[in-house]
């Protein structure tokens, strides 16, 4: 076990693995940013902590607002994806990939989550967003194939 946790895969996936979670990090206080530049929370005690001391002006901070919503979405499609890719491609590097093969795999996820971020968040229009998460979840599946296929053969 210790000479495959030295492996060139294995510590690359490691990086990128490693790359996504602090990605998937950064989006909750990016969604608290948002709440607060905008003065949108969804808490009482929160609205109550910015001002909100009466109920009028309490209910007036405890709205939805459609950027921190979007901010919110953005972190939520973060753990639909991310989280899969990890669990996978910890899998995919036991199937011992070539290296190169293995880098191009993470380096295209990690491209299309930091692009499927920024399509998100700026907003860009359509199917810049669809069209990144697309890539993503196609090079999950690829691993997810190539895990699926080394396990036939046993």
């Amino acid at each position: 076990m210790a000479d495959f946790m030295k492996s060139e895969v294995f510590l690359a996936f490691s990086t990128y693995a490693s790359v996504m979670l602090v990605k998937m990090l950064i989006m909750g206080p990016l969604t608290g940013y948002f709440r607060m530049s905008r003065g949108a929370f969804s808490n009482p005690e929160d609205a109550r902590a910015h001002g909100g001391t009466d109920e009028e002006s309490k209910k007036k901070l405890m709205t939805t607002n459609p950027d921190v919503e979007r901010v919110r979405r953005c972190h939520q499609n973060d753990l639909e994806n991310i989280i899969p890719f990890i669990g996978i491609s910890l899998l995919y590097t036991l199937t011992e990939p070539n290296l190169s093969t293995a880098l191009m795999h993470f380096r295209i996820f990690a491209a299309s989550r930091i692009l499927h971020s920024i399509a998100y968040l700026v907003p860009l229009p359509q199917p810049s967003r669809g069209l990144c998460w697309l890539v993503g979840l196609g090079t999950t599946f690829s691993m997810v194939y190539r895990v699926l296929k080394a396990g036939m053969r046993l």
